[in-house]
Order: C-alpha cells, then structure tokens, then sequence
C-alpha cells in the first residue's frame, strides 16, 4: 500500500507539473502589499496597521461577480466587502485584512451555513485540481481517453482524497464571524495548516446573528507547495520573493437567512465558480516591492554562499537597494574587492568580519557581518 501510494503521489506531481494551465482573468494582475520588517501588523482585529497600504492594493466588490445570478451588480446596502493582502520580505507568510458590512449576518449554527469569506491560494502558480471531488472533472480534453485520465479501478477514491487534497493548493473557508467554532475549516487533507505556527486570525464585531453591521477579519495564512494529511514534517512552504505571482482567489458567501436552503450570493474574484477546487481558475496576484516611501534611498545588503569548502572558495551577492555608483568588500583577511559580486579564496581558515560599503548620489552605506563567513 506504501508503495501504492507513493507511485500516486509521483503521478500526481508529474500532472501538475506539466499541465499548468493559464490563470483566470489574464488581463489583470492584482497587487499583494510589501509590509516593512518594523511594520508587520499585529493580529488583533485592529485595521490601523493596514493605513498605510494604498487604495490601489483594495479589491472592492466592483470586482466580484455574483455567479448565482441572484444580483447583476454589488449592493452596498446589502453587501460591501473591501480586501487588501499584503507580504514581508523574508516571512513566507500572506497577511489578509477583510472588511465587510453586511445587512444580515448569518453565523448562528455550528455547521458550515455561515457567512463566509473563501480563499484559495497556489503559491508556485502550478495550477490544477486541488479537492478530491474534482481531480476527475478537470482533465483537459486532450488527457481524456489517455492513461493520464484516470478513473483507475485500481485507485480507490480514498486513494485519491489523501493523494491530491489540498497537497499542491490551499481552501480556507473562513467563518465570518466564527462563533463557537475554529475560525475556518481548511478545506483540504491536511487541517493543521488552520493552526499555528502556519497561521493565525483575528475578528472583531459587535453585531449578533441576524443583524447588520460591520466585521473587520485579520489573519495570516502559509502558502505551500506541498502539505500533506501527514503533517508538517513533510511541508514545503512556497518561498515568497518580489515580482513572484501567485493564484489567488476569494469568494464571499452570504447567507441571509438560517432557514432558508441555498445563499443570497456567491461573489467570486474568478470568473469561474469551480475556482475553489481548480487551482489553475485562480487570479495573479503579484508580490510587490516596497512602495518608495517606506524604502531607504541607499542601503548596503548583502549575502554569501561557500562554493567550494575545501578550497576556501566564497561567492559574495550584492543585495543592496538604491542607486549605487561603487562597491567596496572587505574579506576580513586583507584583501579588498571593487567588484559588485566577487569570489574570494581565503587562504587561511576562521571566522570573518566581512565588511561591504557601497556609495551613491544618495549617500553611503555600510553592511557588516560579523562571524557569519565561518571556514575551516
């Protein structure tokens, strides 16, 4: 059976790997928020963290469509909904602010009929299905009929559930407000991704069941190539860096009455429905830079990597932002280099203060490390 299953999940990875399809709406790249390091927000409920953040970062309701069909265009007596999502360099972490009135909350029972808020995020952008109820409806035409195509006798669906259910992509299907109950059901194999240290929320209302008002949702969720029913031992985090575009969707489901089957409206970013179980009808949402008012004009950054231990051999990256006109490296041994991204062969072993100084029309910096460069 171990064997079984792990031929499954090489099956399933070489699929997705090869079959990526385009995102939804290629005509629109939407924005994810670089936080400065000194101003990650707090969790708490609280949007003054999020003042800074640009109104061209807000994703309103006028880019929702209702794919019930129950409302031609957003309401704002009945529903308004504004969403920002932002990133910090070195955390690979999505941080959401939702905010939201609406004029009927629906979160009275313990079950899944709940004003939700839905997100769906494939962090490598590798498209395909992503819940076990869809993997045999997404085949493209050209897979039909092909061993690829699947169904296989041989493969139970439970199989098939553990193999592909949120492993490569990610269903939050948060509770708005969540009350008596986990704040989202991770739609997926692996329901620990809801957990910290992988992600953390907050909410803050003072409306009950039934009435109107408005909800302010904070949280932050971990985006991963890989997260299996076994745990996060085997986890791989999508590493987030700038200009990297994401899939990534939303969608608000409202109810607006308990004891009414079906909902008010299923507002969907994606202009497809079926996004919340095919990753490759998700939206880009690209990972930005920091916005030049919150960036030094010139600061010295910068990394290493041993290329070669037994030859001492060290390869020097610049990181540096801002205009730079010159570049100075100090190894620590007594040699220099004016070259922006050198290798150096130390002769003797230790452990090094490396120093870089870079200058520009906008001033110098410098950057030192002290004992990171260790060789033996």
């Amino acid at each position: 059976m171990q064997v079984h299953r792990a031929l499954l999940l090489a099956f399933f990875a070489l699929v997705f790997t090869s079959t990526v399809a385009a995102l939804d709406r290629p005509d629109v790249t939407f924005k994810i928020f670089q936080f400065p390091a000194d101003k990650i927000p707090r969790i708490d409920g609280n949007a003054d963290d999020w003042a800074m953040v640009p109104e061209d970062y807000v994703i309103g309701m006028d880019q929702f469509v209702d794919d019930t069909g129950k409302h031609p265009k957003p309401d704002p007596k009945n529903l308004d909904v504004r969403i920002r999502v932002g990133w910090v360099k070195g955390l690979n972490r999505l941080y959401f602010l939702y905010e939201a009135y609406d004029d009927y909350w629906d979160f009275a029972r313990p079950d899944l009929h709940n004003d939700t808020f839905e997100i769906v995020v494939d962090g490598d952008a590798s498209g395909g299905p992503l819940i076990d109820k869809g993997h045999r409806e997404f085949w493209t035409p050209e897979q039909v009929g092909t061993v690829a195509a699947m169904p296989d006798d041989r493969i139970s669906v439970d199989e098939a559930h553990w193999a592909i259910h949120g492993v490569h992509a990610q269903n939050y299907h948060i509770f708005t407000p969540a009350e008596g109950k986990d704040w989202c059901m991770a739609w997926t194999s692996a329901t620990w991704i809801k957990e910290l240290p992988w992600a953390n929320a907050a909410c803050a209302y003072n409306f009950k069941p039934g009435e109107s008002g408005k909800l302010v949702l904070e949280f932050w969720i971990t985006p991963f190539d890989y997260a299996g029913p076994e745990g996060p031992q085997r986890a791989v985090e999508s590493v987030l860096h700038e200009n990297k575009i994401l899939g990534l969707s939303f969608a608000v489901i409202d109810y607006d009455d308990v004891g009414k089957r079906g909902t008010n409206g299923f507002w969907n970013l994606s202009r497809h429905h079926t996004m919340y179980g095919n990753a490759s009808e998700l939206c880009a949402f690209k990972l930005m830079p920091i916005e030049p008012q919150f960036r030094k004009p010139i600061e010295a950054q910068w990394t290493w990597q041993v290329v070669d231990m037994d030859r001492r051999l060290v390869a020097f990256k610049d990181l540096s932002v801002g205009k730079i006109t010159s570049w100075k490296w100090d190894f620590g041994d007594g040699e220099t280099s004016t070259e922006q991204n050198p290798i150096h062969q130390y002769k003797q072993p230790g452990n090094l203060v490396v120093v870089l100084e870079i200058e520009g029309p906008d001033g110098k910096s410098r950057r030192s490390k002290v004992w990171d460069v260790q060789l033996k």
